[in-house]
């Protein structure tokens, strides 16, 4: 599967900072110190609607993680996948009578655009659930050799007792994980599970649903966790920078996708961060499919919104807050735009040095962007109200919103 063009990064001048980071897992920050090449793993969407807000607002935090790693002269190596086999993508096939893969295909077509138009920069590893199979029943067969998967009625769960480090994810209790899985495409009631919170592994085939050949497992297709453990361990290895997606995501996929990679490695953390988006709601509750409170990136950018504007929108949050969207965010936001627009725009300004060194501080403090934004808010208020005479001002701020920030002033 491929991804989507990559927008070309502009070089700074200088060096940016090391990133500091809040960890779900210790519930702090850490100081990110990759080597050369930085590892990071963003789970991707499940294909069965557009992108919505709260899908952009998690790419965008990445893509800042991305551009501030790119700052430090490190190469950065990206992956994500796409779960284009899954209950509710075949639930809606079945809902508007249209086949499951042209449903997937579809709308990861229409995913690709939008990251397109926002100029998030694309993974190096853009990897379907149904390619990965052949690299996934070993993991499932292998977990079951290790005496950490169990079959019931043909399906295939993991333990997650064999894991001495379940729940150093999210550091939740029994109870309140219990709840999270019959919420989150768990079965904690089904009898015969040793664990409730025991997870899928390999779903055995079901009349009229696809199905592959798994081999010692039988006919069928992978659970949702040991999809993005496969394709992870597969390019990126054990122990790698950041783990990422949107906080919904800390409980129990990446729980669990972190105890299937230690059991089948034995090391310990399959990530040194775990990093979570917030909640981007609208009308009082979370955006989601299920709930269809959605504001879709492509259906704004059919109505003419400008998608450097949609970006500034989700800029203006930090990224680990919930928050609501609204049509007066993405007024502010494009209001935002033509100030910034028209101070660089200009043939000369204010020094602009100040400025570079304030957003590269703000970011590597926890990604915050809104800071960012208040900086070169300065500048261009500045701009508007004294003009100066550095005639590289204009362009250094518009290479520096671009690299950063991901937006083409």
């Amino acid at each position: 599967m491929h991804a989507w063009p990559a927008s070309e990064v502009p070089a700074l001048p200088g060096q940016g900072r090391d990133l500091r980071i809040h960890d779900t897992a210790t519930d702090g920050p850490v100081t990110l110190d990759p080597g050369p090449v930085a590892r990071i793993y963003v789970c991707g969407i499940t294909p069965y609607d557009a992108t919505h807000m709260g899908h952009a607002a998690t790419y965008n935090a990445f893509d800042l993680v991305q551009r501030v790693w790119l700052d430090t002269k490190r190469q950065v190596h990206y992956v994500q996948n796409v779960t284009d086999v899954d209950d509710p993508l075949l639930e809606r096939a079945t809902r508007d009578g249209v086949d499951w893969a042209d449903l997937a295909v579809q709308e990861t077509t229409l995913f690709r655009e939008d990251m397109t138009a926002l100029r998030m920069l694309p993974p190096r590893h853009y990897i379907g659930a149904v390619e990965a199979i052949p690299g996934i029943v070993p993991l499932v067969e292998r977990l079951r050799d290790l005496g950490a998967a169990y079959d019931l009625d043909g399906d295939v769960y993991f333990s997650v007792d064999a894991d001495p480090h379940f729940g150093q994810v999210s550091n939740l209790d029994a109870a309140a994980m219990r709840v999270l899985s019959a919420e989150r495409g768990g079965d904690p009631d089904r009898p015969g599970k040793k664990n409730p919170l025991d997870p899928m592994l390999w779903l055995a085939a079901r009349e009229g649903e696809p199905s592959w050949d798994g081999g010692t497992l039988g006919r069928g297709r992978p659970g949702w966790h040991i999809e993005c453990v496969a394709i992870a361990l597969d390019h990126l290895g054990m122990t790698f920078d950041v783990q990422g997606g949107g906080s919904d995501l800390a409980f129990p996929h990446h729980e669990m996708g972190a105890s299937h990679a230690q059991v089948l490695t034995g090391e310990f953390p399959m990530a040194k961060a775990y990093v979570h988006a917030g909640m981007v709601g609208l009308d009082g509750e979370k955006m989601s499919k299920s709930k269809g409170n959605l504001v879709f990136v492509s259906a704004l950018r059919r109505d003419g919104v400008d998608p450097a504007a949609i970006r500034l929108a989700l800029h203006s949050h930090h990224y680990r807050s919930d928050w609501e969207w609204t049509d007066q965010v993405l007024q502010d936001a494009v209001d935002r735009l033509g100030r910034w627009r028209a101070a660089v725009s200009r043939p000369d300004g204010p020094s602009a040095d100040a400025l570079v060194d304030e957003v590269r501080e703000a970011l590597a403090n926890d990604l915050d962007a809104p800071a960012a934004l208040a900086a070169v808010d300065r500048w261009a208020a500045r701009q508007e109200a004294e003009g100066g005479t550095d005639i590289g001002a204009p362009g250094l701020v518009s290479r520096t919103v671009d690299a950063l920030l991901g937006v083409a002033l």
